[in-house]
């Protein structure tokens, strides 16, 4: 493996970075820890539930109730992208 190979591998896998990451767009975060379909699954949640509550509530409701479905699996994401590169990182350091 080549020092660069490491240096990447050690950045993608650092919790902080991919919280970052996750934050900035919903997926990136599974994709920098190397889970893109998982990222993908993410992405195309929080776009469904979006629409269907765009769809579903009322014209009234403030931008943040409707898109509140949407929102909330992005959160997830990015709580899910943490928790794993969290899991990654305690693994790789105790060499399991």
């Amino acid at each position: 493996m080549t020092v660069l190979a490491r240096a990447r591998e050690q950045l993608t896998r650092t919790p902080l970075l991919v919280l970052c990451l996750a934050a900035v767009l919903p997926g990136v975060g599974h994709v920098a820890i190397g889970r893109p379909f998982r990222g993908l699954m993410f992405v195309f949640y929080t776009l469904l539930l979006g629409i269907i509550t765009v769809h579903l509530a009322d014209p009234s409701r403030s931008l943040l109730g409707r898109y509140a479905g949407g929102l909330f699996v992005y959160a997830i994401s990015v709580m899910d992208a943490y928790r794993l590169a969290s899991h990654d990182r305690a693994k790789a350091s105790t060499g399991q």
